[in-house]
């Protein structure tokens, strides 16, 4: 009997990157190139996986859901719409450089780094230089502590629409996915006969020219977001307690659904001071990464901040019209807000793990099956004819149903630990008994125990398992 031995581990970034590069999870960006300073590309295995993170984010909160509908508006947008929203003067990171080595880092990052992210919270710029000059903190490139004082650093990427740039319109990546929502509202509300309260969500790209930018995949330039905006009757208050707790039990409880660990996640709630200009009350969703605590996921309620603006600057009407009161009103917004990217890391980091097999270590990825990007994979016992013909006819059949891999290539062991090493929950063997009694061993990723099952239930086996 095998015998296993599960190990007590402090999962390290460096072992989850090499393995994402290693199985073709994530790959560093424009790599035949040299790279682009923290860009990255999902591979297949990761590009499958986002794409069942998202899938799932979408069934949990549009499809099962009769209040939400959904939306995919354009990266590019009008000017107007980021002065509007305060993206224009008030987006912005404290920027200070090294006087030593000329490095550029965000200051409030630095403390955070080093003295924990309360210490950081909501501190102005001259607050920031007080405390890295108190704590002599230093330069993360070349150890000194000698810094230019903190300046404010707009981060919107900036570019132009035109054929010929001095004559162009300057226009920007947009730095969030909420405002294509809310400059969509009436639309949605006119064509959806949507009534309050209800939801639109959007899933799409966003881009920041991030200072320090870092930690594999958790902050980047471009990334994506799965987000609501959530319209309420602002002068029903209970309704807006009551909306406001059950997102943060419904969010939480996702995570949950997702297999991510209980106790490597929190809530946070944002301090007065550190809150963005137009919330007035935030939650975030923390994960205890291999580098510390950090926001998955925050819940903002906004308010009428951005419709106010947006009727202002374009100067349309998007009051609406309660069908029942004939009563009109800017309706105020709860917002969930999601990172796809740090999500999809958080789904690796907290899948990671070896153990010890006969003596060997095995390195296995333990992805919820919902969310594994193989179901399921077929192999030969042995590369024969007689075997092949048939793994091959249960993989065609099975594919058309789940992502499932055919694989006939080295000894039956070595089969196993690369399933394991891309997290596959199941592995299903044909062997010289299935040609006389048309059975199958399937094999169960985590605890490795075999069952021999007919070809005919695996289907069903299968599709009950990764539900």
């Amino acid at each position: 009997m095998t015998k296993v031995i599960t190990k007590t581990m402090d999962k390290k970034l460096d072992d989850i990157v090499s393995l994402c590069k290693r199985r073709g999870f994530v790959f560093p960006g424009s790599d035949i190139y040299g790279g682009l300073a923290n860009t990255w590309d999902y591979g297949p295995y990761g590009a499958q996986l986002k794409m069942n993170i998202k899938s799932f984010w979408w069934s949990t909160f549009v499809k099962e859901r009769d209040d939400v509908v959904g939306l995919d508006s354009a990266i590019l947008m009008n000017p107007k719409v980021w002065e509007a929203s305060g993206h224009v003067t008030s987006f912005s990171d404290p920027l200070m450089d090294c006087k030593n080595c000329k490095e550029r880092i965000r200051g409030d990052k630095l403390i955070e780094e080093h003295l924990g992210i309360e210490v950081a919270a909501g501190k102005t710029l001259k607050q920031i230089g007080e405390i890295i000059k108190e704590n002599k903190l230093k330069c993360p490139k070349c150890g000194k502590s000698d810094f230019t004082e903190p300046r404010s650093f707009n981060l919107m990427f900036r570019t132009h629409q035109g054929v010929i740039e001095e004559t162009a319109a300057a226009i920007y990546l947009r730095p969030e996915t909420a405002q294509g929502i809310f400059t969509n509202f009436k639309n949605v509300v006119q064509t959806c006969r949507a009534k309050i309260p209800f939801g639109i969500a959007q899933i799409g790209k966003s881009f920041r020219n991030e200072i320090t930018p870092g930690n594999f995949t958790y902050r980047t330039r471009e990334f994506e977001q799965m987000e609501i905006e959530y319209f309420v009757d602002p002068k029903d208050k209970t309704v807006i307690k009551n909306t406001f707790d059950d997102f943060k039990k419904v969010c939480w409880q996702w995570y949950l659904d997702l297999g991510i660990k209980k106790e490597n996640l929190r809530f946070r709630e944002h301090e007065k001071d550190e809150l963005s200009h137009y919330s007035s009350m935030t939650f975030d969703i923390e994960y205890d990464f291999p580098f510390g605590w950090g926001e998955l996921m925050g819940l903002a309620y906004r308010g009428d901040f951005d419709l106010t603006q947006h009727s202002k600057f374009s100067g349309k009407d998007l009051t609406y019209l309660d069908p029942q009161t004939n009563e009109k009103y800017l309706p105020h917004v709860i917002e969930p807000s999601f990172g796809a990217d740090r999500t999809t890391l958080i789904a690796l980091i907290d899948a990671y793990d070896e153990d010890e097999v006969d003596g060997e270590k095995r390195t296995v990825m333990r992805f919820d099956p919902k969310i594994a990007p193989v179901k399921a994979a077929v192999f030969p016992l042995m590369k024969k004819d007689e075997l092949t013909g048939i793994a091959k006819g249960i993989y065609d059949t099975l594919k058309k149903k789940f992502d499932i891999e055919y694989d006939d290539s080295g000894a039956i062991g070595k089969r196993y630990r690369r399933q394991d090493e891309i997290g596959t929950p199941f592995c299903i063997t044909v062997d010289y008994d299935t040609i006389n009694d048309q059975t199958v061993t399937i094999r169960e990723r985590d605890s490795m125990k075999q069952e021999r099952v007919k070809i005919e239930d695996l289907a069903g086996i299968i599709a009950a398992k990764v539900a």
